[in-house]
């Protein structure tokens, strides 16, 4: 059986979820929106799948560099590796498009409520005018956050998409470097 007591903690607690969800949701006025929206213009984050993919495309390169050293003629390498630097240029352009569109969809969902929700007015004006100041720190530190949030959905947006492509590079990678240490 339950008590008086148990019902009224159950309907505060039903009732305090309610008001915090409400609370997350509430609609920014629209000059805060404009000053997020400038700062989003400003700082482009969706450059940061872009990033992304950077990584794991120079660590290929590198590895096939490596490989290459000492295992290939060095007209054979430097043929190889002119191709694999190409396939790699080619990824990229093909795969910057894909999670340029992805960020920019996913942006206004995930970086602009952090921003509306963590800073004043005054301070997102601070932020536009680049001013040295603690709100400058403040827009730093959450730089990691921010790029994790939104490198997250971009992955997880662009994976069926972006994976394939990217083991086919590697594919493509291997062969040349089969191709190129075989005499």
């Amino acid at each position: 059986m339950k008590t008086p007591i148990t019902i009224h903690c159950k309907r505060g607690l039903l009732l305090l979820a309610l008001i915090s969800a409400g609370a997350c949701a509430a609609p920014v006025p629209p000059a805060k929106q404009a000053l997020v929206d400038k700062v989003l213009k400003l700082w482009n984050p969706d450059n940061i799948g872009q990033q992304m993919l950077q990584a794991p495309v120079a660590d290929a390169v590198q590895q096939a560099r490596a490989m290459l050293q000492g295992r290939a003629a060095p007209d054979k390498r430097d043929a190889a590796m002119n191709d694999i630097v190409g396939e790699a240029k080619q990824f990229m352009a093909d795969a910057t498009p894909i999670t340029k569109s992805s960020a920019d969809k996913l942006i206004p969902a995930t970086i602009a409520p952090l921003l509306a929700e963590r800073y004043t007015e005054e301070e997102l004006k601070q932020l536009i005018a680049i001013l040295e100041s603690p709100v400058k720190k403040k827009f730093e530190a959450m730089l990691p956050e921010m790029q994790k949030t939104l490198g997250e959905g971009v992955a997880a947006d662009t994976r069926a998409v972006i994976d394939p492509k990217l083991q086919g590079l590697k594919e493509k990678i291997g062969l040349r470097l089969r191709a190129a240490v075989t005499p």
